[in-house]
């Protein structure tokens, strides 16, 4: 255990008596890439987030959206909010707004309005693999609708939380070229699934030419795989490349709570992260683990440690 202060920069909150993602609600008939998610249908709130996060030294969370879905993305943020007033926590929202709506930028407008809203995340819609990669797909980063709600995220002062597989890096690459005001905060260590040698290379290729832009910055996080426990075995290689690549600057470590429980508790994942990187120093740790999350969102009035 470490007294190191600890900013979670992605977790979830859910209350499925009064509100919560419709998607847990129909569990069964899903496909998952941790495999069955049906431990995640059940309410998961502050003091549930507590308890699996005691013996921390947790000084502040982001809350990520849900997938509550275009027509809740408001009521999300509201009802987080209530919760932030309540609990403490979230220190920080990344919203959800459907950017190739005719009215993302009025809802970008909306969002951008609550007091703790940061960054907004909306999911390109993924190809299977590189070669499936159909420049202006509907939905995906290089789609004009897409990017014209994209568009809107600078003038309010918006960060955009990017969850894609490794393989759309070049186009987030080019997005970030094309929109440089707009931060772009990739998820899930652009979600390294394929442990092969040749797929990791693929993968540290991509993630270099993300990284080359100054401003785009990585969770450390989402690195379970589907019927196994969180290892330092298995990932300390990512992580450490990861570091490299963008720079203690630019990483954050992140639970990914509840969803992450799957593959390990939150203490087996962040002693982990703790001991990959005792190797780089303690004013390292404090960059990754709490400092980046604070400065890349704008994170006030956490307790002085």
């Amino acid at each position: 255990m470490t007294s190191l202060p600890i900013i979670d920069a992605h977790q979830h909150f859910w209350d499925l008596g009064h509100f919560g993602p419709p998607w847990l609600r129909n569990v069964d008939a899903n496909s998952f890439r941790y495999g069955d998610y049906s431990a995640l249908a059940r309410t998961y709130m502050p003091k549930d987030y507590m308890q699996d996060t005691a013996g921390f030294d947790l000084v502040g969370s982001v809350y990520v959206e849900a997938e509550w879905g275009a027509g809740a993305a408001l009521d999300e943020t509201a009802w987080v909010h209530e919760v932030a007033l309540l609990s403490g926590l979230p220190s920080a929202v990344v919203c959800h707004v459907k950017l190739d709506e005719s009215n993302a930028g009025r809802l970008i407008e909306k969002q951008a309005a609550f007091s703790l809203v940061r960054g907004v995340r909306h999911k390109p819609r993924p190809a299977l693999n590189r070669r499936e990669i159909v420049t202006g797909a509907p939905g995906s980063m290089s789609d004009p609708v897409w990017r014209t709600g994209y568009g809107e995220l600078a003038r309010h002062g918006l960060s955009f939380d990017l969850q894609v597989p490794w393989w759309h890096l070049e186009e987030a690459a080019e997005l970030n070229s094309a929109f440089p005001k707009t931060k772009i905060i990739l998820n899930h260590s652009g979600l390294p699934a394929d442990r092969s040698n040749s797929a990791l290379d693929e993968w540290r290729a991509a993630i270099e030419v993300f990284a080359s832009a100054p401003n785009v910055a990585i969770k450390i996080s989402g690195l379970g795989l589907k019927g196994r426990q969180w290892s330092i075995e298995e990932n300390r290689n990512i992580i450490l490349d990861i570091v490299d690549v963008f720079g203690v600057d630019r990483c954050m470590f992140a639970s990914n709570f509840p969803v992450d429980g799957l593959v390990g508790s939150f203490r087996s994942i962040f002693e982990g992260f703790f001991a990959v990187t005792r190797q780089l120093g303690a004013a390292a740790q404090r960059e990754l683990f709490v400092e980046n999350a604070k400065r890349i969102y704008r994170i006030r009035d956490l307790p002085v440690r």
